[in-house]
């Protein structure tokens, strides 16, 4: 990126702040160059890599804001280059990839991927799904209560992100927690598919059911006694998913 470029990305952020700053990991220069122009073009600072092991050095040494990774690389691929990222950060990550298969988009999910793209992509939409995701990450969930104590298995505490299962504490995800807050914060009403993916991604992820069906997955692992018998998070059939209701103090 020259030093013009630079100036007019930081001219692009909002007053007084940096522009964000993004890495961009492909083994094909031709792709991570059009990535990157398209994000520099809407205000990003853009940095790159060609594998996993510069990417890795990237995420420490520049402390990018956002990560957007493709899948198909040579020696380390994105899989294992996401594995490595989790460990020394939480940076938020889109990972790209020219195979649709179901397997892998639940696979870079599992291994905590924040999006997923399949090649071709259009540059707008890899934009929208990038700001998606930073807004997801930066914008705290308003909190009803301090704590709201389900029943003598469960208690929640917004304030804190705590989440108490069984008397232990378990780790949510930044999304997992959101997912979770919008659910109690309606429990015993139905929440429809649509709604829930448009309060918790966004707006751009209206028709993604497969996103909001696997972090329910997810948090009936870590909340329920027996995920198979929920008791707590209830899907209705063709419509979306409600909390159970709260018991009145």
């Amino acid at each position: 990126m020259t030093e013009l470029q630079r100036e007019h990305n930081l001219a692009r952020a909002p007053w007084g702040q940096q522009a964000r700053t993004a890495l961009v990991v492909d083994d094909e220069q031709r792709i991570a160059e059009a990535v990157a122009m398209n994000l520099e073009l809407e205000g990003f600072q853009v940095f790159t890599a060609a594998s996993g092991e510069e990417a890795l050095s990237k995420v420490t040494e520049e402390l990018p804001d956002v990560v957007v990774l493709d899948v198909m690389m040579p020696d380390m691929d994105g899989f294992e280059t996401l594995r490595r990222i989790r460990e020394i950060s939480t940076t938020p990550v889109i990972m790209l990839t020219v195979r649709g298969d179901e397997a892998d988009r639940v696979r870079g999910l599992d291994l905590g991927a924040d999006d997923y793209m399949t090649k071709p992509f259009s540059p707008r939409e890899l934009v929208s799904r990038v700001r998606a995701v930073l807004r997801r990450t930066e914008m705290p969930s308003p909190v009803p209560k301090t704590e709201v104590r389900v029943d003598d298995d469960l208690s929640i505490d917004f304030n804190r992100r705590r989440v108490l299962v069984r008397g232990k504490e378990v780790h949510l995800r930044p999304t997992e927690f959101r997912l979770l807050y919008h659910l109690v914060s309606n429990a015993g009403q139905v929440l429809t598919h649509e709604t829930l993916l448009r309060r918790v991604w966004g707006y751009e992820y209206r028709d993604e059911d497969q996103y909001l069906w696997l972090y329910i997955t997810y948090l009936r692992r870590k909340l329920e006694e027996d995920p198979k018998h929920p008791k707590y998070i209830i899907g209705e059939r063709g419509i979306g998913y409600r909390f159970k209701e709260l018991e009145k103090k």
